[in-house]
């Protein structure tokens, strides 16, 4: 799957996209229940987190000022992800 850019809702501290609260994909917000990963790479921040739509990484890039989804596993029989 091919990541896809998308609106993040997010607690910014002491910076900008400090942890992600909630996402819309899709036309449908979810919120996000658990961080399960968070690490940095070159163009910015990303988080493995799980929530209604499955586990999928969210990925911040300063560069463009934009998100973007990638599914890693939705874990769910009928996920929006993969219908």
């Amino acid at each position: 799957m091919q990541p896809e850019w998308l609106e993040v809702h997010c607690y910014s501290g002491h910076t900008y996209a400090q942890e992600p609260r909630s996402f819309v994909w899709r036309g449908q917000e979810y919120a996000v229940e658990s961080i399960e990963r968070a690490w940095r790479e070159p163009a910015g921040p990303r988080w493995r987190v799980r929530s209604a739509a499955g586990t999928v990484t969210l990925g911040y890039d300063e560069a463009e000022d934009a998100w973007w989804l990638e599914a890693a596993d939705t874990g769910y029989p009928s996920s929006p992800l993969y219908p």
